[in-house]
């Protein structure tokens, strides 16, 4: 059974617990800090458990170089990458406005932080778990201070290698026992070929005592709904208000409806996985009393016959009888009562049948 533990107050996750749905917000609010409550408000509509941001401090996220270069995509929102950056980014009160109200909302709020400095503030913030990105998977000082920091953990695993992944597992898990892996590829939108979901499984046999989750980015839920089938505890899937909005990451997105078919689906899903155990479950009842069959006489048997193979059939019959996966135990005994060509044989009329012989 995998580890299990408190990811948010109150809400468990890991082995038998339903799988915990995060909504990936990132930056497709816009800069604006109303579209961001709403998104808030969607998520927690749709069903997800969790609405999800990304902060950065700039400064300490990109180099100088990087922040000054010319940014003229389509998706832009300044001249250079940093004004396009800065353009997106929520001041520290305004994540306190949103933490206020993804609180009034009754959904848990937490963010990527993609820097040092960001992991501080949110510790500040008092997010209920750190999620680390894939951009951040490999970068070891940075992942040993926020495993330090004593927070559940989501990690995903993006771009990394299993022999990282195993160091990532080494090194978060001798600071904190409470953190799960997601599988992921880092493309948007990522086509089916790339999803590799049987990494989940790998990654069950290689880190047995944590849960293992799963991050998307391609289009549409079921590939998601795959990822729980297979065992994903977590699942982190983007979302926006619209897909024709500029910024990069809404193609890989899903509207309020999606999100809410991927969420109705997966507890689908999980109730269907059941047990594991394999029985005649009450809802097969009805169906095997009409067309369950039973050892029949293929002809008529007199008292005291010892029964053959060539003796017996199986028919669906009335009254029933003898179940077929029974019927090599009653070659070799002898029936207690004629029996009639075509009639059940039922097990008081022979002789010890079901009854265990005395050592």
């Amino acid at each position: 059974m995998p580890l299990k533990f408190e990811l948010c107050p109150g809400r468990m996750v890991g082995g038998s617990q339903p799988c915990f749905i995060i909504a990936e917000i990132g930056q497709n609010h816009q800069g604006d800090l109303e579209t961001a409550k709403k998104m808030i408000k969607m998520a927690k509509d749709c069903g997800a458990d969790c609405a999800k941001f990304q902060k950065s401090e700039l400064e300490h996220k990109f180099n100088r170089r990087a922040l000054e270069r010319p940014y003229t995509s389509q998706h832009s929102w300044g001249k250079t990458y940093g004004e396009h950056k800065r353009h997106l980014e929520f001041s520290h009160e305004q994540y306190r406005e949103l933490q206020r109200y993804a609180a009034e909302v009754g959904i848990f709020f937490t963010a990527s932080g993609m820097d040092e400095m960001a992991v501080e503030f949110l510790h500040e913030l008092n997010v209920p778990f750190f999620k680390v990105g894939s951009g951040d998977t490999n970068n070891f000082p940075y992942l040993e201070k926020t495993a330090q920091k004593g927070r559940p953990m989501v990690v995903s695993s993006g771009m990394q290698s299993m022999e990282t992944m195993r160091r990532v597992y080494q090194t978060v898990k001798k600071h904190n026992q409470n953190f799960c892996i997601l599988q992921c590829t880092s493309a948007y939108p990522l086509e089916p070929e790339d999803v590799n979901l049987r990494v989940i499984t790998e990654y069950q046999k290689e880190f047995p005592d944590i849960p293992i989750g799963y991050s998307g980015h391609e289009s549409g839920i079921s590939i998601t709904v795959g990822a729980v089938a297979l065992g994903a505890k977590v699942v982190e899937r983007h979302v926006t208000l619209d897909k024709s909005l500029k910024g990069s990451d809404h193609a890989a997105s899903l509207v309020p409806s999606e999100l809410a078919e991927l969420v109705q689906a997966i507890r689908t899903v999980e109730r269907a996985l059941g047990s594991g155990v394999k029985r005649m479950l009450p809802c097969e009842v009805p169906c095997h009393d009409k067309l369950g069959k039973s050892v029949v006489a293929k002809t008529a048997i007199p008292k005291g016959t010892e029964l053959t193979l060539d003796l017996l059939t199986v028919k669906v019959a009335e009254p029933k009888g003898v179940a077929p996966e029974d019927i090599f135990q009653l070659v070799g005994k002898k029936v207690l009562v004629d029996i009639e060509e075509d009639e059940s044989v039922t097990e008081d009329m022979v002789e010890s049948y079901g009854k265990k012989s005395k050592v």
